[in-house]
């Protein structure tokens, strides 16, 4: 699928991997609706990239919001030829820790976001998708999804995380199959350890520099912190090559190369400088 003077919806695309798909996209000469739940960084990033952008506040686990985005594609770019789901969250936790089990809220908040969220922006675009005039080769429409490495060698207290990720890469192959007939591609990308305001919001809590207004384990701080460069160097070293966290530009390099080439369908590549995460 070509990208120039298409539309395409960016969930998580105020910030991290979802901003620099968004930024690619644009760049690239393609319409994008940006969908995130921040919505002054949000607005900011839809101004800046101009008239080709839109933005619009929402939670990608909510149906009637889910369907007010692909709305808005539709309305102000005349149609939605692809999605990148990059919307998400993280959370650790050990099944029993200091002040007792695993919360059951904290595990259904990562499964409502990340697996909910996630299949419930697949029905809301392949709904529309599914009726536009097919490309010559019969294409209609592209998904790209966000799983994480933490489907497949998730660490100590991420249960819920890796639950909810591995269902995101589980689901690619069925979902592919399912809308292969209506000429709509599936695919899921697992990120290694990238340098995100997500990766950051993580491990704050951990470093000496924590945010102190953290009011729950699962809840960002109000402002996003910042990895130190020392800190980022160290984790950067768990990977193999290159040994560096990865980019945000190389995450949407990927994506974009996902929605040019059509024979790429009902696959989970990881993009993650070949780390196997070990338990720790």
């Amino acid at each position: 699928m070509r990208i120039d003077g298409n539309v395409f919806l960016v969930t998580g695309g105020a910030s991290g991997l979802g901003e620099g798909t968004a930024l690619l996209l644009a760049e690239s000469g393609a319409k994008v609706v940006i969908g995130d739940t921040n919505r002054a960084k949000g607005e900011a990033l839809a101004q800046k990239i101009g008239p080709t952008a839109r933005f619009i506040a929402m939670n990608v686990a909510d149906e009637a919001q889910g369907r007010a985005a692909v709305a808005l594609a539709v309305n102000e770019f005349g149609g939605l030829h692809g999605l990148v789901n990059a919307a998400g969250v993280v959370h650790g936790e050990k099944i029993i820790g200091k002040h007792g089990t695993h919360a059951m809220a904290s595990f259904r908040r990562m499964v409502e976001v990340n697996l909910v969220g996630t299949f419930n922006m697949v029905c809301a675009v392949a709904e529309v998708m599914a009726k536009r005039s097919p490309s010559a080769s019969g294409e209609r429409g592209v998904i790209v999804n966000t799983a994480s490495v933490a489907a497949f060698d998730g660490q100590i207290g991420q249960a819920a995380y890796s639950a909810s990720k591995a269902g995101v890469a589980g689901m690619t192959l069925p979902l592919a199959r399912d809308l292969a007939s209506q000429g709509i591609r599936v695919m899921t990308i697992a990120p290694g350890i990238f340098d995100t305001p997500l990766l950051a919001s993580t491990l704050a809590p951990f470093l000496p520099q924590a945010s102190q207004s953290l009011s729950a384990d699962w809840v960002k701080p109000q402002a996003e912190p910042v990895l130190p460069k020392a800190v980022k160097e160290e984790i950067g070293r768990m990977v193999p090559f290159p040994q560096r966290l990865g980019r945000a530009d190389e995450f949407a390099a990927l994506a974009l190369h996902i929605i040019q080439n059509e024979m790429l369908n009902g696959e989970v590549i990881r993009l993650d400088g070949a780390v196997r995460m070990q338990p720790k």
